[in-house]
């Protein structure tokens, strides 16, 4: 059982949140503040329940402190979304008598910002010692950082023992109600839709997925293994040549299964994957010898519109094509705009590039739930047990 945010008393009680606070920075600017928005309704809970709130976060993948890498900006931009009420507090370490002092000095409405906690090699490294330090600075401790849940890091797992209380925080419980019913209670009819470059990156979601689903749409680079798999002329396509056995043994058990894997049945084609290379149809699932599939074709793009519309529980982990560039975009939208048209399903979008595309077309708000964590979503459709997750759990 896991108790969440808005079950505890914080009044006066030092709340130790772990955010994911990861987020694109341009110099000193933030270019994307997503993570931060989203980490808003439970820092606020926190705040209305009279919590002494501390954010701790990593950004990057500094090499001991790094100046380029300090949350100095991410701090800003969180008071200006937070508004003048609350005064932001970047301390200059995560550890240490000084920050220990600015947490106890906290007034009413002010909130701590710890740097960088990967400014210490010891919070990647889940050593017990600064996972105690950390500890030392709450009397609660929050998870609310989906994205870093399948990480044992300090400041996922290891210091949470050394605490006397624990919590998800709000956008965890979303994550965990949204990715756990899609596992656990989905209404039928279940359409999965993967995507992306690799099989391999996706197989374990398959495997955790086929028994559940009422069909599995593949797009993408991912879709080419499995085409040359059945004997379909790819051309310059990116194939797994390592799994085509694995593809065909895939099949093999939607078969038995009686789950349909729903291959493209058309592709938009080009020479080579940059905006330089023109964009042709192809009449059918081939691809010519010199040329290479880049996205889904518009009889494919019909296809899966209609497995979309038809389903009462829709996920989504994986573009269909290298939608970065506009002419090799239209199958990703096409999946995207045939969620948002469904509003009688459960729509979700399992983090990473899915969820970067829907974000870049505008659609995320018409989603049931769009999902903060890349890897961390994929290992929990692939039905493992996240560290993040299991340290909160109370018995």
């Amino acid at each position: 059982m896991i108790r969440y945010i808005d079950e505890l008393q914080l009044t006066g009680k030092r709340t130790f949140i772990r955010v994911d606070f990861n987020v694109p920075l341009e110099g000193r600017r933030v270019t994307d503040d997503t993570r931060i928005r989203e980490a808003l309704p439970t820092i606020r809970r926190a705040l209305e329940l009279g919590g002494k709130v501390i954010l701790a976060s990593h950004l990057g993948r500094p090499k001991g402190a790094d100046p380029k890498l300090s949350l100095e900006p991410v701090a800003q931009r969180l008071a200006e979304l937070l508004g003048p009420k609350h005064e932001v507090i970047l301390t200059d370490d995560c550890i240490g008598d000084g920050v220990k002092k600015q947490v106890k000095d906290l007034k009413e409405g002010q909130v701590v910002v710890l740097e960088n906690l990967r400014f210490h090699k010891e919070e990647e490294a889940n050593d017990e010692a600064f996972s105690r330090e950390l500890a030392a600075l709450a009397d609660v401790y929050v998870n609310d950082a989906f994205g870093t849940a399948h990480r044992a890091h300090a400041s996922t797992a290891g210091m949470v023992p050394f605490v006397k209380e624990k919590a998800a925080g709000l956008l965890m419980k979303k994550e965990i109600e949204y990715l756990g019913g899609v596992l656990k209670t989905p209404e039928k009819p279940f359409v999965a839709i993967l995507g992306g470059s690799k099989v391999s990156d996706k197989i374990k979601v398959i495997e955790s997925l086929l028994p559940k689903v009422d069909a599995l749409l593949v797009g993408g680079a991912m879709a080419y293994t499995f085409l040359k798999a059945q004997g379909v002329e790819v051309g310059k396509s990116r194939v797994e040549e390592d799994k085509l056995s694995l593809a065909t043994r895939l099949m093999d058990a939607a078969h038995r299964l009686k789950t349909p894997i729903v291959l493209p049945v058309d592709h938009i084609v080009g020479t080579e994957p940059t905006d330089k290379s023109p964009a042709q149809e192809t009449p059918d699932n081939a691809v010519p010898k010199d040329m290479m599939g880049l996205d889904i074709g518009p009889k494919t793009r019909a296809l899966f519109t209609q497995h979309i519309r038809d389903a009462r529980t829709v996920v989504w982990n994986g573009p269909m094509g290298l939608f970065e560039v506009a002419k090799f975009a239209e199958g990703t939208r096409s999946v995207a705009t045939a969620m948002a048209n469904n509003k009688e399903a459960i729509t979700v979008i399992g983090g990473g590039d899915s969820a970067a595309a829907v974000e870049q077309m505008g659609m995320a708000d018409q989603l049931s739930h769009v999902s903060t964590g890349g890897g961390a979503s994929l290992e929990f459709l692939e039905g493992r047990e996240l560290p993040g997750i299991k340290a909160l759990e109370t018995r």
